[in-house]
């Protein structure tokens, strides 16, 4: 059990610090802050006063904060992250990437497990536990690598597998071991949406790292399915950077997908990163680009699923919405992407990942974002809440969509509402660490400055400074 001032805590978030900006404001470092909200200590008196204003409250009430204390239950046990398990093969340190699911499924997850909780007690005070696994600093037996010959020991013989292949891929590099690459990146893509970038791309960085590394080493027909591999890895790491506002790096992965699926023979990839681009052209604003990335991506040499189809169709109908066509032409557009989503898709196999997320929900929080486009704030703000009502977004997504009816809201004249729906999507955004959700709420904040002084944009206004 654990005592807190939980009371304290919830009146510096109310006041909009967190516990970085409060120690600053307070001129203490972040570590007393936690103390005193651990209930360990106690602010010195002459600090009191200065605490009190910071907080808006009067002294009475900081005594209050001060003196009330919860008790709390133990922590739950820490949910397992994805790794990168060094192992020594033939002396040699090679690394495999391992996606949370594989660690959780293993005997490997009890021996991180049992580290980490050996290592967190070295950490004096945290708002939340470190990550479980670090390549740089971990001072555990990670980090001087696991020898081959202990992985059938903890039941990990597929493991053994893939690091004969790290360590001599002309030999062991075979299907199994790229099947392996493509299911660790397939659970990479299912734990993004609840647990946001920086959880899921060090495993898919390791992924890529294996591909670029060994592609070079392995006969061509190998080569070829490696890079198919590394194509899809490459597109979603793309995405992994665009969520994390690095355009720039998003912008290397997205071409490096094309190249990789150019070499590989893999015709529709390429056209569906164009369909990415055009995307994050869009939060750049550029709606040139987005229409002519779209239409690059509609009218290539390849023939697209439908369902990817029709959402490079609502691409275009954005794009031209964005460079003032009128609303019957966007509508128009809209209308033939809706006949597209609902047709039945025949295509290749191989490739119907491309198109798994885009349902009824995606297709109409891709018609709300037109409408805003379109100028239709308003019906747009009632197809984002349709959506976000039905509770079916991973976390990530609801975060990103809030700031999106957010903006709608404002630019109805509805400011109250845009800010409190700017609120969620803050406390998502920095949940997840998501710069894209963080950005869009920024523009939420000029939408709204006519109506600065209201108590709801000064609130957004303060959480997003902090």
């Amino acid at each position: 059990m654990a005592v807190r001032r939980t009371a304290l805590a919830k009146a510096r978030k109310a006041a909009g610090y967190t516990q970085e900006s409060f120690a600053e404001a307070a001129h203490v470092d972040r570590a007393t802050i936690a103390r005193w909200e651990a209930g360990e200590r106690l602010p010195q008196p002459h600090k009191r006063p200065m605490l009190a204003r910071l907080l808006e409250v009067d002294m009475v009430k900081l005594d209050e904060l001060l003196t009330v204390a919860d008790v709390e239950p133990a922590p739950a046990p820490v949910e397992m992250g994805g790794a990168l398990l060094p192992v020594v093969v033939g002396g040699q340190r090679v690394v495999i990437p391992l996606a949370a699911e594989t660690v959780a499924n293993s005997e490997l997850g009890t021996l991180l497990g049992r580290q980490f909780h050996q290592d967190a007690k070295s950490i004096e005070n945290a708002d939340s536990y470190p990550e479980v696994v670090s390549t740089v600093n971990r001072r555990s037996l990670l980090a001087r690598g696991i020898a081959i010959a202990a992985l059938p020991t903890l039941g990990l013989e597929e493991l053994q597998r893939v690091a004969n292949a790290m360590g001599d891929p002309r030999r062991y590099l075979d299907g199994p071991v790229i099947d392996y690459l493509r299911r660790q990146l397939a659970l990479c893509k299912s734990d993004d949406g609840s647990s946001g970038p920086a959880a899921v791309l060090p495993v898919v960085l390791g992924i890529l790292g294996a591909i670029d590394t060994h592609a070079r080493e392995v006969a061509p027909d190998v080569r070829r399915s490696l890079l198919l591999v590394g194509a899809d890895a490459a597109e979603f790491a793309g995405w992994l950077y665009r969520d994390s506002r690095d355009a720039a790096t998003a912008s290397f992965w997205h071409d490096r997908a094309i190249e990789w699926a150019q070499e590989a023979g893999d015709m529709l990839m390429q056209g569906y990163v164009l369909l990415k681009k055009s995307q994050m052209a869009y939060e750049e604003r550029d709606g040139l680009r987005v229409l002519t990335l779209a239409q690059a991506a509609q009218y290539g040499p390849w023939q697209l699923p439908p369902k990817v189809r029709a959402e490079v169709t609502q691409q275009e109908a954005r794009g031209m919405a964005m460079l003032g066509e009128s609303f019957s032409t966007v509508q128009h557009k809209l209308d033939e992407a809706r006949r597209l989503a609902d047709a039945a898709d025949t295509g290749d196999e191989r490739h119907a990942h491309l198109g798994m997320y885009y349902d009824e929900g995606a297709h109409t929080l891709r018609v709300a974002s037109c409408y805003v486009e379109a100028g239709k704030p308003a019906q747009a703000a009632v197809l984002f809440a349709d959506v976000l009502n039905t509770r079916t977004l991973s976390r990530r997504d609801e975060g990103y969509f809030r700031a999106r009816r957010a903006s709608a809201l404002a630019l109805s004249g509805e400011p109250d509402d845009a800010a409190q729906e700017g609120l969620a999507a803050m406390g998502l955004a920095a949940e997840l660490g998501s710069g894209r959700t963080k950005r869009e709420v920024t523009r939420v904040l000029e939408t709204l400055t006519p109506w600065a002084n209201r108590p709801g944009p000064r609130a957004l206004r303060a959480v997003v400074r902090s």
